[in-house]
Order: structure tokens, then sequence, then C-alpha cells
């Protein structure tokens, strides 16, 4: 069944509303548009400017997925796009067709393609299209089982005072999944991927029993690896506020650092898209900083 409607004056038209896409959970279509819809003020302005790249469950998050960055060819007139290099591209692309999210209309459109995951870069596009330097410093905390986000807690107060060394100030989201990531605005004082893999070195030699500096897998259980190499531009991480394909509807979610410092349980920081409505009505939005 489709249904025609209009969001912000753009035609749109939905579809199979009703299908589930969280099996687990009975999460339909039509909630994951209207989780978006209703959490689109304080997350579109985390995807301004932003290249999207975006993670498509059609058949729902227990089916097959597929990651997709040229904006579809269907795409409306509406919906801003920008082309831009892709060097090294794995399907020997020159250049992409990217879409950016930048309006509820455009937000309903990605989430009506079962779009349930939104991914962008640490740099925004100008008006003309073209690639800014970073605007952000990203640290991915990745658990090596059995360390679980409980760790990732504990490395990220690590984290905190470093950055705050240097004048940085840390903002902590979880990552919908079992990670963590701390954002800092950044100012292009050096290239970031190069400041983010020193402090990760940095703290791994102070504490090498909890933090791990390198991808390796045999060094990565019970410590939590810093991923510094979120920051190479190539390289995109979940949006603040973006449902994960989880049994669960978990959305990557802000924390305040209070829940961070008194984290006990992994279960404590784990946030269905109810959840999320429900802390923005009573936070607002706690990454307005980053």
């Amino acid at each position: 069944m489709k249904v025609p409607v209009k969001v912000d004056g753009r035609e749109l038209t939905l579809s199979n509303l009703d299908k589930v896409l969280y099996p687990e959970y009975g999460f339909t279509k039509a909630e994951v548009i209207d989780y978006y819809s209703r959490v689109a003020p304080v997350l579109l302005p985390h995807l301004q400017g932003r290249p999207l790249t975006v993670k498509r469950y059609p058949n729902g998050v227990d089916g097959a997925f597929f990651f997709e960055k040229n904006a579809p060819q269907h795409t409306p007139s509406w919906v801003r796009r920008v082309t831009l290099p892709v060097p090294g591209s794995t399907k020997n692309r020159e250049t992409i067709e990217f879409a950016i999210v930048e309006d509820l209309a455009t937000l309903a459109y990605y989430a009506n393609l079962a779009a349930l995951e939104l991914h962008v870069p640490q740099w925004r596009v100008s008006k003309d299209g073209e690639a800014l330097p970073p605007d952000l410093l990203v640290l991915d905390l990745d658990p090596g089982a059995p360390a679980t986000i409980v760790d990732c807690c504990r490395v990220a107060v690590h984290i905190r005072e470093v950055l705050a060394e240097d004048g940085l100030t840390a903002t902590p989201k979880t990552s919908g999944n079992k990670g963590m990531q701390l954002y800092a605005p950044w100012d292009d004082r050096v290239e970031p991927s190069n400041y983010a893999r020193s402090l990760a070195q940095r703290l791994e030699k102070e504490h090498p029993r909890q933090i791990v500096s390198v991808m390796t897998k045999k060094l990565r259980p019970g410590k939590v690896f810093i991923d510094w190499s979120q920051n190479n531009p190539a390289k995109t991480t979940v949006a603040p506020y973006s449902l994960r394909a989880r049994p669960r509807p978990t959305v990557s979610t802000p924390l305040l650092w209070e829940e961070v410092e008194a984290c006990e349980s992994p279960d404590e920081l784990v946030f269905t898209a109810a959840d999320v409505l429900a802390r923005v009505d009573d936070h607002g939005d706690l990454f307005a900083q980053a």
C-alpha cells in the first residue's frame, strides 16, 4: 500500500508502512519514519552539510542490507546533492553524488527507503559543494570481549582528561551497538588522524591493561580499542540519534558525563527509539556542542 503525504510542502509517497523491520521488537517501518520525524529537530543539525552514507535494510534487520553512498536515481529533485571525488573507491568510481540531509522531508524520504542507519564524515561541504576541513574529532571506543561499554566508560574519562589538557571539550554518545564514541569540536590545529593516533598511543602506554591502539584482534580481548582511524576523511561514523540495525531499535545516544562516570552495567546505556525521544524531552540535544 502506498500513501501520498506532504512533508513541509514536499510531496512524498510512503510505502509498506506496516512492514516489520525489527521482528524481535515488532517495530515497523511506520514507527521508523515516526521516530526520525520526531527526533529531526535534534538530529538534523548533525547531518547538516555532511555527505550521507546509509545502511538500508529493505527486509528488516534480519535480512540482507547494503551500504549506499550514491543518491538513488529516484531521489526527488528537491533533495540537495553534491558530487565529490572518491579516491581509492572500491568500485573504481572517480566521483559519487552524495545526498545531504538538511530538512525533514529528505529525512522522511530516506526513512521510507528503510535506511535505518545514517552515517556521516567529520567534515562538511560548503554552500558550493566543496569539501571543507574537518570540524570534528571522533574517537571510537570498541570493547574486546569480555570488556563491555562499562570499560569504554572508564577509558572515556581518561580521554576526556587528555583532551581537556589540549583545550578540547569531549562529548560522549553510545554507538547504539556495543561501544561508544567521543567527539570534540576540531579547530584544524593539526591533521586530526595524526592527533587521534598519538592520543591513543599515549593512553595505551599509560593504561596498557585497559587500552589498545592497534586494530590487531589478538591484542584486543578484555581491552578497549581506541579507533583513531575514524578521522580519515574517507570514513564515516554513525550519526547522533541514528537508529542501529540491532534486534531492538537501539539508537546512537548522546550521554551525560554523569551517566558515563556512574555506569556499572551495559544495560544502563542501551536506549531504544522511545527512550531517546523521552531523553530529548528531558535534556534537549546533549550533543549540541559537538
